[in-house]
């Protein structure tokens, strides 16, 4: 069975991305525009036709597509803030819960994760649902993306002009728009400090969240929390915990070491003995993190094998 798929925001970086992962499949048939996209009623009637559509847009723009689609039959994966946190969509990080690959595969909405809140989710949610952090506690996440994830803009600033810094902070406000989606899934009842930071490379990232376990009510060592991060992810095929000797043996972690798959590592940093850990994934931000996790969540949602045209 071929399954047709539509595309709305082709042209940009992520769906750029998923294009090129969807082109290569015999299982599905992709609607394209070409010049019409950006034809309303072109756009409209292919909103309506397609099994699935998934949107690669600004957060008004997604908006304003979904309010199009009138077929209920449509199956929708948005790809940008603006359904994350919303009442009757289906968060789409499928290692997220027990529950969540099945809730998934029901649903005819899902919005697809934000690439540091994926990495902040799955070091976090485990941990807070175990009670090891508690969900009233103050969480800092530190993390560095390569520039593609500030979409054309950003790419154009360190690919054609010059003096483009090699590392920046930004997002000084503390209003980032991943925010509010990190604490909800996360399970946490207050904001989460995020403190993110671009670096002059294309891909990949690390996002970090530095634990004093001292602090916390139950002290955990080094080993209980990587024996929940563990747990909470086995027999996942695309999130994986490093082992602990692995991890000690490491000098540094590459953010581009993922690049090109759908995967994310969890790292447990620190001295078994001592009083303090650095908790890190790391990820492809235009895979797990963006265009891979559409696809799996489209997978999902059509009924295939998730890993189908991922590695």
């Amino acid at each position: 069975m071929t399954h047709t798929i539509f595309i709305d925001g082709e042209a940009g970086t992520t769906g750029l991305e998923i294009r090129e992962r969807l082109e290569q499949r015999a299982d599905l048939e992709l609607i394209l525009l070409g010049e019409r996209r950006r034809d309303p009623a072109a756009r409209a009637e292919a909103l309506n036709a397609a099994d699935a559509v998934i949107l690669c847009l600004p957060d008004d723009a997604a908006r304003e597509a979904v309010a199009m689609i009138e077929n209920p039959d449509v199956r929708v994966i948005d790809a940008s803030t603006a359904y994350r946190t919303a009442t009757g969509w289906t968060y789409g990080f499928p290692e997220m819960d027990a529950v969540q690959r099945g809730e998934i595969i029901g649903s005819h909405r899902v919005s697809n994760p934000g690439c540091y809140p994926t990495g902040f989710i799955g070091l976090m949610r485990p941990l807070v649902k175990a009670g090891i952090v508690p969900t009233e506690w103050g969480v800092t996440v530190n993390a560095v993306s390569g520039y593609s994830g500030g979409g054309k803009s950003m790419i154009a600033e360190f690919e054609e002009k010059s003096g483009a810094p090699p590392y920046r902070a930004y997002g000084l406000s503390l209003r980032h728009k991943h925010v509010p989606e990190m604490t909800k899934h996360a399970g946490l009842k207050h904001d989460v400090l995020f403190a993110p930071a671009v670096g002059a490379y294309r891909q990949g990232m690390l996002v970090e969240v530095p634990l004093h376990l001292a602090a916390l009510p139950e002290t955990p060592s080094i080993d209980r929390l990587h024996g929940c991060l563990v747990e909470a992810y086995d027999g996942c095929r695309f999130v994986e915990v490093a082992g602990l000797e692995e991890t000690e043996a490491l000098a540094g972690l590459d953010p581009e070491g993922l690049n090109g798959t759908n995967r994310m590592r969890l790292h447990v940093f620190g001295d078994r003995g001592g009083s303090q850990a650095r908790l890190v994934a790391l990820l492809d931000n235009l895979g797990k993190g963006a265009s891979g996790a559409a696809v799996q969540n489209l997978n999902l949602m059509l009924g295939l094998d998730e890993a189908t045209g991922l590695i």
